[in-house]
């Protein structure tokens, strides 16, 4: 398969195709003329990681998922520990921000949002602690 036909088959655009081929998390062979031959087992990478992306992995999650999957003898408790750390990561950022929602929603209801230059929202902006 060309990079055509595997970026129509994974909806993965050209570009960060050949992106995970710069960082070795596929290598397809090449065909005479230079250009990329893909491989069933390549199609079936770039979806997995295609995949992962999408659930928020990082590049290198994706990489040693990849190295699990290809593993008949892995663990899925290694599988699941690289799971959860994501999950934690996710959660972590849920709850912050869940509080940045409520810290901008107060500021707004504080707001009167009319002609008068005094406005809580700058205010709390302008604050020198963090």
């Amino acid at each position: 398969m060309n990079i055509k036909d595997v970026s129509a088959r994974t909806n993965l655009p050209a570009k960060t195709i050949r992106y995970y081929e710069d960082i070795g998390l596929i290598t397809p062979a090449r065909s005479e003329n230079g250009y990329r031959r893909f491989s069933e087992n390549d199609l079936h990478k770039l979806a997995f990681v295609g995949r992962a992306r999408h659930l928020g992995f990082s590049i290198e999650d994706c990489r040693n998922l990849l190295a699990l999957w290809g593993d008949d003898g892995r663990s899925s408790a290694d599988v699941r520990a690289i799971a959860q750390s994501h999950l934690h990561q996710i959660e972590a950022k849920l709850r912050e921000l869940s509080e940045m929602r409520d810290t901008l929603a107060r500021l707004v209801q504080c707001c009167a949002g009319d002609s008068r230059p005094d406005c809580p929202i700058l205010e709390d902006l302008a604050k020198t602690h963090i």
